[in-house]
């Protein structure tokens, strides 16, 4: 399936640490998706730290931000304990 910018995201449900995100609970509010290749990575932590260095600027804004992987639940709790 292809999107274009601007076209509503099919709604999904991933394995978080200790639960799950759905989509479907956020509609009607913004949601940054971005997708990543690798935890832990040069360009992917860069990426992550500048979505987390902005937080606040997105939270005024009530936006969820979600970045997505094909890396483990393990791995992504990592990778957030390690860079917040």
């Amino acid at each position: 399936m292809a999107l274009n910018a601007g076209d509503p995201a099919p709604l999904f449900t991933l394995p978080v640490a200790g639960g799950s995100f759905s989509l479907a609970s956020h509609q009607g509010s913004p949601v940054v998706v971005y997708f990543y290749p690798r935890d832990d990575t040069p360009g992917c932590t860069t990426q992550a730290c500048a979505f987390r260095d902005q937080l606040p600027d997105f939270q005024e804004s009530e936006a969820v931000i979600v970045g997505i992987s094909r890396d483990d639940v393990n791995s992504h709790a990592a990778f957030t304990g390690k860079y917040g």
